[in-house]
């Protein structure tokens, strides 16, 4: 039974809803706020514990862009938690090409190797009991229905893997959207490597869908905010997006529902909103286990 759950990016959109839907859980005695910026994080604990009517929020400061962050975050957790939710990511902001001291770029920080230093350092000192879950995207296998492509690796290799997380993939890209659907596949194949490698926790890449009220778009410039948000309210309108409430659900259904097997990555079937559905079967590459190994192998070359 999960009794505990830690979150990243919890201070607003999805990880807040899905603190907030968890508290709704009786079985759920203690919820772990993982957040970067320390008003904005006491906001989020005042704003639960008045809508959910429950004293069980704490806050974990994290910025999973720096990994001295992550792993005294990991040295700072008071007990284990049952679950995880990865959920803190983004377009890594104006910047989001240049690198950290880490040697990656800072949208390969921010959305996969914090945390996958995060989920190793939990598993290491013991603090990780039951799942652990990552926010993937439908971009890591493309959408045809609004013109993302797959994305599309010559080898699979170790080093062609380095590449999308040093960023000499893209070349010189000023798009943060090129980089997305790559690092997201990357992530996925990673999750399923921990999962072979860590069978007593199950891995879930889960997919929150294309929401509304999402953070995700807030490193964008103003210009690139006010125009991705607004087309975002019209797919709203016309159904091919959903609420921040549905993505979050998605969350919460992959920690609870046992359906969702160990090492899977789970989206939409189709477009962004919608039914979801195993997504190896839209795209085979997906468990393809040398290609997760080489992805997982890639990662660690930054970690080391």
């Amino acid at each position: 039974m999960i009794k505990s759950v830690l979150i990243t990016g919890a201070n607003a959109g999805l990880g807040k809803e899905s603190a907030r839907q968890l508290a709704q859980k009786s079985s759920i005695e203690k919820i772990y706020l993982g957040c970067r910026n320390p008003q904005k994080a006491k906001l989020a604990k005042q704003g639960l514990e008045e809508l959910t009517a429950r004293d069980i929020f704490e806050v974990l400061p994290i910025d999973v862009s720096n990994l001295t962050s992550v792993r005294k975050a990991v040295a700072l957790l008071p007990e284990p938690v049952d679950a995880l939710i990865m959920n803190a990511g983004g377009t890594g902001g104006k910047k989001f090409q240049k690198h950290t001291q880490d040697g990656v770029t800072q949208i390969f920080a921010v959305n996969l190797l914090g945390h996958a230093v995060l989920a190793e350092e939990l598993i290491k000192a013991g603090k990780l009991q039951q799942v652990a879950l990552y926010a993937g995207s439908e971009a890591a296998r493309g959408v045809k229905e609004m013109g993302m492509k797959r994305p599309e690796l010559k080898t699979s290799s170790v080093d062609e893997f380095v590449s999308i997380c040093n960023g000499a993939f893209y070349a010189d890209t000023k798009d943060a959207t090129v980089p997305y659907g790559p690092l997201k596949y990357m992530a996925a194949l990673w999750m399923s490597a921990m999962a072979r490698q860590h069978s007593a926790i199950r891995f879930i890449t889960m997919s929150p869908g294309a929401t509304t009220g999402t953070e995700g778009f807030n490193t964008l410039s103003p210009v690139r905010q006010y125009l991705m948000k607004g087309m975002m309210q019209v797919m709203l309108w016309l159904g091919k997006v959903h609420r921040v409430e549905v993505g979050a659900q998605r969350y919460v259904d992959g920690l609870f529902n046992s359906a969702y097997q160990n090492g899977g990555f789970y989206a939409s079937k189709q477009g962004l909103t919608g039914a979801v559905g195993e997504q190896g079967v839209l795209f085979k590459d997906i468990n393809n286990e040398s290609f997760q190994d080489n992805a997982y192998q890639a990662i660690q070359r930054f970690i080391k």
